[in-house]
Order: structure tokens, then sequence, then C-alpha cells
């Protein structure tokens, strides 16, 4: 199985969710994808097998994996604060791949049906679905 972890500024969440899967699932191939050198290289110090930055990058990637994880914002035009492109919010919303996304409330956006919790616990439930399909 391959999963890829999307994320863009800093790379936080990204590194966040790269740290935890690979707490639990050791040998699980994660491709980090940053829209940015500096979100990837976040990724990748958190254990990522592999990872690559830019549009063509998420792009060519997104239909390649079994499942996408990340934020709600990496499926939204001009998510994380202007830096999803159209392309890499469509790229993403139309792969084939699982999307595992984490309702981070931003940008006059509120997704009802989930419980406001912290983001390590958002995490901890994304890393579960993960490993329900292993």
């Amino acid at each position: 199985m391959r999963v890829a972890v999307i994320d863009g500024q800093g790379g936080g969440i990204g590194k966040h969710i790269v740290d935890q899967l690979r707490k639990r699932m050791p040998d699980l191939e994660i491709l980090a994808l940053g829209t940015n050198a500096l979100a990837t290289g976040a990724m990748l110090k958190a254990g990522a097998t592999e990872g690559a930055s830019g549009e063509a990058a998420i792009c060519y990637n997104a239909n390649r994996v079994d499942i996408i994880a990340g934020s709600l914002a990496i499926a939204t035009v001009h998510g994380l604060l202007g830096e999803i492109t159209p392309n890499i919010a469509g790229a993403i919303s139309s792969s084939s791949a699982l999307k595992l996304l984490i309702p981070i409330q931003r940008n006059n956006m509120i997704v009802t049906g989930t419980t406001r919790m912290p983001l390590p616990h958002h995490v901890e439930q994304l890393v579960d679905e993960v490993e329900k399909r292993l």
C-alpha cells in the first residue's frame, strides 16, 4: 500500500501525519508531496519514504497512490493560503485514491457532523483508518 501525505506552508500537519504513520506502520510506503520544498522536507525528516514538491509532482502522483492524507484544505481551490491551485485540487478530488482529510476549520468553512478536537486526535483517527486498510 502506498500513502501520499500532502501538505504545504511549513509542512506541520503533514509532518505530524507522517510521524504517526511511521510509528504505527514502520514498513508503510509514504510519499511526501509538498506544495513547496519546505513542506516536503519536513515530511521527509518525519520519516516519509520519498518526497516531491510542487504542482506537477502532486498532480502526477495523485492517481498513483492508494490513499491521500492531509487536511481538508488540500482539496479546496486556493486552500493553504493560496498554495492549492485549481489543478492540485482537481487532481486530488478526481483521484481514485481514498482521501482521508482532517477537517481544519479555516477559510470560512465549517464541516458539520465532525467533532471539533485537537489536531493530534484527528491525526490518530486518520492513522487508524490507514491501519484498517492494510
